[in-house]
């Protein structure tokens, strides 16, 4: 069975977490993508503690898929530095880890 991650970026709009959940799946780094928020985040920018809201996008994708994720996001986010966060998916139903694996290109 293929390895499972979950992936985390944030966004500041609703629509840039659409359009970047859109791209992900279309380009099959990841099987699907949650939009959740908004969401507020709290964190220190440039010596600075900064609030925004923001839309977190939780993308379900492969270990072998992770580095044209991550190149993706990178290259559709607007933030000069966006989170990516990958954690790996430790158990889960096996028919859902597979269809993850057939989606990104896997199995």
């Amino acid at each position: 069975m293929a390895e499972v991650l979950q992936v985390t970026t944030t966004t500041p709009t609703r629509a840039e977490a659409d359009a970047l959940a859109q791209a992900l799946v279309e380009g099959r780094h990841a099987a699907c993508v949650q939009v959740v928020g908004p969401i507020t985040s709290r964190y220190r920018w440039e010596g600075a503690v900064e609030v925004a809201e923001e839309w977190l996008c939780l993308a379900k994708t492969t270990g072998d898929r992770y580095p044209a994720l991550e190149a993706a996001i990178r290259d559709l986010h607007s933030y000069a530095e966006p989170e990516i966060v990958a954690v790996p998916v430790v158990a889960g139903s096996p028919s859902y880890l597979d269809w993850v694996a057939r989606e990104t290109g896997g199995q």
